[in-house]
């Protein structure tokens, strides 16, 4: 057969990947298995297999297993920078209703991981995962005050520590829907956005 014969087709070479590609590649791997297995049963060396990339490498742009943990969980609990993001306009139940719903989203994407790191199935007792947790809560609750337009409140530190509560409760109803099935995905939303909206317009008011 001629070497001309353009029947023949080369099979593809494997497009070398940028290292923030490749970084990338491996955490979405980390996000998948730390959802599928406890932390104690994920080793690098499984890690590396299904990312399809040498065991050096994990530890290159990441270091420990530990540490690619923490970014696990800083991936599954991190609000979007501010510059990133649109505010919603309208009634205050439009704004909640739009927060949730990027909750909502959060969640489903990589639901059994998002279980896992903001409850008991993660690594345990970890002063570092409790104190990105405990951060993520904090931003969080600063950004709902931005979406629905609290600012120059003189008692936003109640107010603060309100949403915070608020959000221990969202997560159990995350796990209701994800873990248990015992509620819907629109039953959820439907119910976090009621009692933010309750909250903030009948709640807090009471308090001052």
């Amino acid at each position: 057969m001629s070497t001309t014969d353009t029947s023949i087709t080369e099979t593809p070479r494997r497009r070398r990947l940028e290292p923030d590609e490749r970084r990338e590649q491996i955490l979405d791997c980390a996000i998948r298995m730390f959802g599928e297995r406890p932390y104690a049963a994920v080793s690098t060396s499984d890690l590396a297999k299904d990312a399809g990339v040498a065991r050096g490498l994990i530890n290159h742009y990441f270091g420990t297993k530990r540490d690619l943990y923490l970014e696990v969980v800083r991936a599954m609990v991190g609000v979007p920078p501010m510059e990133t993001v649109k505010l919603p306009t309208g009634s205050v139940r439009h704004r909640v209703g739009v927060s949730v719903e990027w909750l909502l989203k959060s969640i489903e994407a990589h639901g059994a991981t998002w279980v896992a790191v903001t409850g008991s199935e993660g690594v345990g007792a970890d002063p570092e995962v409790q104190r990105i947790l405990d951060d993520a809560d904090q931003a969080a609750a600063e950004r709902v005050l931005e979406i629905v337009g609290i600012t120059g409140e003189p008692h936003r530190d109640e107010l603060i520590a309100m949403i915070r509560a608020y959000g221990g409760m969202a997560k159990s109803a995350g796990r209701e829907w994800i873990v248990r099935g015992s509620l819907t995905r629109d039953q959820v939303g439907t119910m976090l956005t009621d009692l933010l909206v309750t909250l903030i317009a009948e709640t807090f008011p009471k308090l001052r």
